[in-house]
């Protein structure tokens, strides 16, 4: 393998990379692909085999009870806590370390209501579905929490999110850590979106960009098979990227002309609400769509090409091989879809769009939970993170 070219294998937790994948190995596979010696191997086997991070696999030929010589990832020796968090929705859930639902809980709630309250449901949400899992609090290695407004990934905290009153500077990882001793990631809620996408419905896609078009519109950005944050956390911002057809409709950022302010879900529904319809929010929107309502139809389509106008710019900017649409609204993807393929299609040069494929979301209104597992998820099994453990824990007892 290239990889023992590259990556040092002389601690416990780079090896367990290799094991991550859930095929068997031997002592003898692993030392070819590492050039690590046998002795060295077991000693990092039994280490794992410490922390319960893999287990021993019966060998197809054995039949005289002796222990086996293959091991392979365990992803329910831990768990983590997922979380989501949405404009007037919140989900919790208990995932193995694969990122497997183990159980979940969800309601509407506004992320207005501020961060205190927020925390609180969270906290005694996940503590519940813990024992519905028949876990525990020192199972779990890793907190991952999405939000719908930007944030300083470093630290953890949401730096000024509009539509998040009280929120702004506020110290998750602190609050979490309360609970849960152990790694807490929070992110914006469409990084945790496309990473979800990636991981669960196109693992072999390296570049890549989700969009989500609900009440605002995002997008997150996988390039190379990184997830891109940008400096300071703002990368993949584009419902507030000028737009010259809308450029005198005013914008909840305080702007005006933004993609946001004419081809959101929000938008979409006060266009129709001043026309008469009776529509307040996306999932009117979506409703209306589904009814066949041809005004609505007409007005999600239009949104589909001002999205793709942007999109366009991306896709000379990226070269993607991979755009998706998700959110609320991607419940009327095949009109929304179509708007964007039309214009993306037409305005890009040949070579950008040969193998470009545009698409709805395959994992849908699971993606967000789905990117905070595989947040905390890569966070808990990093190896340094690994190794920092079997430190904590100590040499294995014969």
């Amino acid at each position: 393998m290239t990889t023992s070219r590259t990556t040092d294998f002389s601690h416990a937790g780079a090896l367990f990379q290799l094991l991550r994948d859930g095929e068997p190995r031997t002592r003898a596979d692993l030392a070819k692909s590492t050039g690590l010696s046998r002795p060295t191997i077991a000693q990092r086997i039994d280490q794992l085999l410490h922390l319960g991070l893999i287990a021993p696999i019966n060998d197809a030929v054995s039949t005289g009870g002796r222990p086996s010589s293959q091991f392979a990832f365990n992803p329910q020796a831990r768990v983590v806590i997922a979380a989501d968090f949405g404009a007037s929705h919140a989900r919790v859930a208990v995932t193995d370390l694969t990122g497997t639902l183990l159980a979940e809980t969800g309601e509407e709630r506004e992320i207005a209501s501020g961060p205190v309250s927020a925390m609180k449901w969270l906290t005694t949400s996940a503590l519940r579905l813990l024992q519905e899992a028949g876990r525990s609090v020192s199972d779990v290695v890793g907190v991952g929490v999405g939000l719908p407004g930007p944030v300083e990934f470093s630290t953890g905290r949401p730096i000024n999110p509009p539509i998040m009153p009280g929120w702004d500077r506020f110290d998750l990882p602190g609050a979490l850590r309360e609970t849960f001793s152990a790694p807490v990631l929070i992110d914006n809620d469409v990084n945790i979106m496309a990473l979800g996408e990636q991981t669960s419905a196109w693992p072999d896609t390296t570049d890549l960009i989700f969009v989500k078009v609900a009440t605002g519109i995002g997008a997150g950005i996988i390039s190379g098979g990184s997830l891109r944050r940008g400096s300071d956390g703002a990368a993949g911002d584009i419902g507030h990227v000028a737009l010259s057809r809308a450029a005198d409709t005013p914008c909840a950022c305080g702007n005006r002309g933004c993609l946001e302010a004419v081809a959101s879900g929000r938008a979409i529904a006060r266009e129709l609400a001043r026309t008469g319809s009776e529509a307040s929010t996306p999932g009117d929107v979506v409703r209306l769509v589904k009814a066949g309502d041809l005004p609505t139809i007409q007005l999600v389509r239009q949104a589909g090409r001002d999205l793709g106008e942007v999109l366009t710019t991306c896709v000379s900017l990226m070269n993607p091989s991979l755009i998706l649409i998700g959110g609320t609204m991607a419940q009327a993807a095949e009109h929304l879809v179509a708007g964007v393929r039309e214009v993306v299609y037409a305005r890009s040069i040949p070579l950008s769009t040969e193998h470009l494929t545009i698409a709805p979301s395959r994992a849908a209104g699971d993606a967000a939970i789905l990117g905070a597992a595989h947040l905390a998820i890569d966070a808990a099994l990093s190896p340094d993170r690994i190794t920092a453990a079997l430190t904590q824990q100590g040499p294995p007892r014969n």
